[in-house]
């Protein structure tokens, strides 16, 4: 970590995903149409997650919606819990989302935003998240919210219980080491 006098400094990466809506590929014998259940009716679960690459942490949340108001309250809940004040700073990188620009989003003392370019994806580690997050869903019928948010809270325990997995998948050579 550096220290620049008292106040400490550390690179956080966020990124959201939601679920259900993923296509995945399902494999039928030759000749054979693929059955799948569909519900045309949806239930969103947003999946918020937090990683510091070089270390690995992770912090998950899991929301019913995403908005400026639930991102306030997904920020706070992340500042609390890590212990972000005016002595232990952090720059969370984030993409340029409505909900992260706007002027309305009340940002917990000590968190600083970092927006990346507009389009670039590929440049937030926290990115690299959601492969490891949906493979635990893919080609399973979930009838109900409450099932998915089960489904992906233990997902999300595994992948918090191995930073080393993480922190191969999102540490890139660029990235501070801070």
């Amino acid at each position: 970590m550096s220290r620049h006098g008292r106040r400490t400094r550390r690179a956080w990466a966020y990124s959201r995903w939601y679920g259900p809506g993923t296509l995945w590929v399902a494999w039928a014998p030759r000749g054979e149409r693929p059955i799948a259940w569909v519900n045309p009716r949806y239930e969103w679960l947003w999946v918020y997650g937090f990683v510091h690459p070089p270390t690995g942490a992770t912090y998950w949340l899991t929301m019913p919606q995403v908005n400026i108001a639930v991102m306030a309250a997904a920020l706070a809940a992340f500042a609390q819990d890590v212990g972000i004040d005016a002595a232990h700073r952090v720059v969370l990188v984030v993409d340029r989302a409505g909900w992260h620009t706007s002027k309305r989003l009340a940002l917990p003392e000590g968190l600083t935003l970092w927006f990346l370019p507009a389009y670039t994806p590929q440049l937030n580690p926290a990115e690299r998240l959601w492969p490891s997050v949906r493979e635990a869903v893919a080609n399973w019928p979930v009838s109900k919210v409450t099932e998915l948010e089960q489904i992906v809270g233990q997902r999300c325990v595994t992948l918090h219980d191995n930073p080393v997995q993480i922190c191969r998948a999102t540490n890139y050579h660029w990235w501070p080491w801070c």
